[in-house]
């Protein structure tokens, strides 16, 4: 008996953390079936790199709601703060160069969501949607109110990106928007699998669990939670940097409760706590929009209610848990 307790996950957290960290076949596979919008949709390339982008910003929010517990509505400030630090880079002071934009949507937006996160950490459940909703309305106003600055409701124009590495040079169909998109998501899902696939995941996993007993084996529940949110807060920001640097546009839709709220239903449908489920949800929730609204361009929500409902009934884990709930009982 002694034995098994102590060869259980549990009891070995080194043995947990190096299994976790090691990939399957099954994860080669997902980011290979990535590259064939390239063979086989060429023509939908550009709704690709969106679904990219979407999942990137879709991935920053699984990382808090989904590992560390925190249920967030307001998380397209960090998306929009982004978006309008590119995009104002560009139009105000014609600075173009996106790597470099990148870096700098993410040191604003981590910056911000470090801000934030003092705040954050002081409130759970029901005070913690309110905040996070309250935060997010509130920076949506500011850009309105700040519209010498954001363009307001007609958003930034004259937005220009340089062709990355000052060779590669974004097209009308979409095969560098794409490219960038693709491989900028890769390295942040490389990231933040390192996150959770470490000592500090597992105190993330602990606070999400019962955050009153973190402190009680040492853990600093607060420090882990404001670095997760700030963490989260800078990939939002890159997802942010690369729609406007993809689409040259930027508005203050980007700010909006829409694109929060998006995102939170694409979480549901492919899982939380997964990574990957984020992605799937991403992937499902935009090709849904892009086909239902061809068909039925006034009601194609309802389609996507009806797909959430059916989600949540059956699927409660998302999809992904669903596929792993039936793996499990079929061994």
């Amino acid at each position: 008996m002694l034995q098994s307790q102590v060869s259980t996950p549990a009891m070995q957290p080194v043995a947990w953390i190096r299994r976790r960290n090691r990939w399957t076949i099954f994860e080669v596979l997902f980011w290979l079936a990535t590259l064939l919008p390239f063979c086989f949709f060429p023509a939908y390339l550009n709704l690709a790199s969106q679904i990219a982008i979407t999942a990137l910003f879709a991935l920053s929010v699984d990382l808090v709601l989904g590992y560390a517990g925190i249920v967030t509505l307001g998380h397209a400030m960090f998306f929009g703060l982004g978006a309008f630090t590119v995009g104002i880079l560009s139009s105000r002071y014609g600075w173009g160069e996106p790597i470099s934009g990148l870096f700098l949507a993410a040191l604003v937006a981590g910056l911000a969501g470090f801000a934030s996160s003092f705040l954050i950490v002081r409130v759970q459940h029901l005070a913690l949607i309110m905040v996070t909703l309250g935060l997010g309305l509130l920076t949506f106003e500011l850009g309105n109110a700040l519209s010498w600055l954001t363009g307001g409701t007609d958003g930034l124009t004259g937005i220009s990106t340089w062709n990355i590495f000052g060779y590669f040079r974004f097209d009308l169909w979409g095969y560098t928007a794409y490219s960038y998109s693709l491989i900028v998501l890769f390295l942040c899902f490389l990231l933040c699998r390192v996150i959770v696939n470490s000592s500090f995941g597992l105190a993330l996993r602990g606070i999400r669990e019962n955050v009153k007993r973190m402190p009680a084996i040492g853990s600093d529940y607060r420090w882990h939670l404001r670095v997760v949110y700030t963490i989260s807060a800078a990939i939002a920001g890159v997802a942010g940097a690369l729609l406007t640097q993809t689409t040259n546009t930027v508005t203050l839709e980007v700010l909006s409760f829409q694109r929060s709220a998006d995102v939170v239903v694409m979480l549901i449908l492919g899982g939380t706590g997964r990574l990957y489920g984020a992605i799937v949800g991403a992937v499902i929730f935009l090709i849904a929009r892009d086909q239902l609204a061809g068909i039925n361009p006034q009601y194609w929500f309802l389609w996507i209610g009806l797909l959430l409902m059916f989600v949540v009934m059956f699927m409660p884990k998302g999809i992904l848990g669903g596929l792993a709930r039936l793996v499990r009982r079929e061994e």
